[in-house]
């Protein structure tokens, strides 16, 4: 399935056909990405009296328990209700799913023993104006699948960058670290508040995605997104991005 969309008074053909998943499956256990002390996700079969919800355990059907926790578990799409003290959940935030999306590749800057995304660094690389912006982070692996990252003090971006973003204009900001804060800032949450312009003018439209992973066989440039959620009635939701190559 193909079709043509119009950006920037330019016409571009997409394949349907062809996405390019960049979330990180989730599945039970420690194989995961992990953030923030927070508990493994746990998949289990569904037990009462004698019914067990495992076809290997001799069950007529499969049907599990699931326990997530979306911030730190994997692949998760948050809204501004992750911050706020007015309630926001992501399904009523995010009501659009397709979006033009520039891809970008980024190294940190070492800045008293912190690994930053600084607001120069950003500058430098962002060539277009998109409504999502998609950040990979240098150097790239397949080590983000399964990373540890509870009190390891990953990089984060500078919060002069995020506001720098939310003044561009960018909706959806999506990366493959586990926040765009500091791990440990106090509570600050700095980058959050300036790209959601909390609180003085809230964008309640507006949200960021972390955790994905972009591999290296995807280049820079401009893509259609398609930014897939659960219809949870919670601040974030596991997420599925889906990429389509614009020609």
């Amino acid at each position: 399935m193909q079709a043509i969309i119009k950006h920037c008074n330019q016409s571009f053909s997409v394949n349907f056909d062809n996405p390019i998943d960049i979330s990180i499956p989730m599945k039970s256990g420690n194989d995961n990405p992990n953030a923030f002390f927070l508990p493994h996700p746990e998949f289990n079969p569904f037990r009462i009296y004698d019914f067990v919800g495992s076809t290997r355990e001799g069950g007529a059907c499969n049907c599990e328990t699931i326990l997530i926790s979306p911030h730190g578990n994997g692949t998760h799409t948050e809204c501004i209700g992750h911050i706020s003290k007015e309630i926001f959940t992501i399904n009523q935030q995010l009501k659009k799913f397709f979006f033009t999306a520039e891809v970008v590749s980024i190294a940190f800057e070492n800045i008293n023993d912190d690994s930053i995304i600084t607001l120069r660094k950003l500058q430098n690389v962002v060539k277009s104006s998109t409504e999502a912006l998609i950040i990979r982070t240098l150097p790239n692996s397949p080590d983000k699948l399964t990373k540890q990252y509870s009190g390891s003090n990953p990089a984060f971006l500078e919060a002069e960058a995020a506001k720098w973003l939310c003044d561009r204009g960018v909706q959806h900001l999506l990366i493959d670290l586990p926040s765009i804060d500091k791990e440990e800032d106090g509570g600050e949450l700095a980058a959050h508040h300036a790209f959601w312009n909390y609180p003085q003018v809230p964008r309640t439209d507006a949200t960021i995605t972390e955790l994905i992973f972009v591999s290296n066989d995807i280049g820079d440039g401009i893509y259609l997104l398609n930014l897939q959620i659960s219809s949870l009635e919670t601040d974030a939701s596991p997420s599925k991005p889906i990429l389509y190559r614009l020609e």
